[in-house]
C-alpha cells in the first residue's frame, strides 16, 4: 500500500467532520491533479462543500472541532465576499481552503464525483473531465500545465464531450469565448509533449 500521502490525516479529520455535519463534498485542485497523474509537490488541500441548510458558522465549529483552525479573523466578511474559507490543520500544519458551493455547474460537478481511498478516509474526487474544465477556466501557467498532463496521462480515457460541455456552458455563463479553443490547443501540445516530471 505504501506510505499514505501528506494530506490524508487531514482528509481523514474533513471526512468525519462533514459526515457529521451531513453536507456533501469534493476534493478538487492540486490534491486531485495529483490523484489523476500529475507530479506535484503540493501540500495545499482544495474542498468544495454543499451546506445545504447549513451556516457556515456551523461550518467553522465543526471543523475547530475536528482540528482545524480559520485563516482569516473576519470569516463572515472573507466568505461574503469570497465564498472560501481557508482553514489550516491544526496537527500537519497543511492549509485548507474550503469552497463554498453555488448553484449551477456545481451540481455537475457533485454527480461526476469518484470516491477515491485516501490514508483511511474515503473521499469523493472531482472527476478528470471537469477538473480540466476547471484548470483551463483558472488559466494559470501552472493549471495549464496540469491540463496538458492529465490530457496526455488519461487522454483516451477521458470523456471529451463532458469536457467541451462543460466549457460551453462556461463560456455562455461568464462571456468567454476562448475556453473551448484553449482546451484543443493544450491537447496538441498534449500530444507532442511528455509529461512533465518532479
Amino acid at each position: 500500500a505504501g506510505q499514505a500521502p501528506g494530506p490524508a490525516p487531514a482528509l481523514a479529520r474533513l471526512e468525519r467532520a462533514f459526515a457529521t455535519l451531513g453536507v456533501r463534498w469534493f476534493l478538487f485542485g492540486a490534491q486531485a491533479a495529483i490523484l489523476y497523474g500529475v507530479a506535484r509537490l503540493s501540500a495545499d488541500v482544495d474542498v468544495t462543500v454543499d451546506l445545504g441548510r447549513r451556516s457556515s458558522a456551523d461550518l467553522v465549529g465543526a471543523l475547530a472541532e475536528a482540528g482545524f483552525e480559520l485563516r482569516v479573523a473576519d470569516s463572515a466578511g472573507f466568505v461574503e465576499a469570497t465564498q472560501v474559507l481557508p482553514f489550516v490543520h491544526r496537527e500537519s500544519r497543511i492549509p485548507v481552503d474550503v469552497v463554498l458551493a453555488g448553484p449551477g455547474l456545481e451540481e455537475q460537478f457533485f454527480a461526476g464525483v469518484e470516491e477515491r481511498l485516501i490514508g483511511d478516509a474515503r473521499v469523493p474526487v472531482v472527476s478528470a473531465e471537469d477538473l480540466v474544465a476547471m484548470k483551463v477556466l483558472a488559466g494559470r501557467a501552472r493549471d495549464l500545465d496540469d491540463v496538458v498532463t492529465i490530457l496526455h496521462v488519461r487522454g483516451p480515457r477521458l470523456d471529451w464531450q463532458r469536457i467541451r460541455t462543460t466549457l460551453g456552458l462556461l463560456e455562455g455563463a461568464l462571456a468567454r469565448g476562448d475556453l473551448l479553443s484553449e482546451l484543443e490547443r493544450l491537447r496538441v501540445v498534449a500530444r507532442r509533449t511528455e509529461p512533465p516530471r518532479i
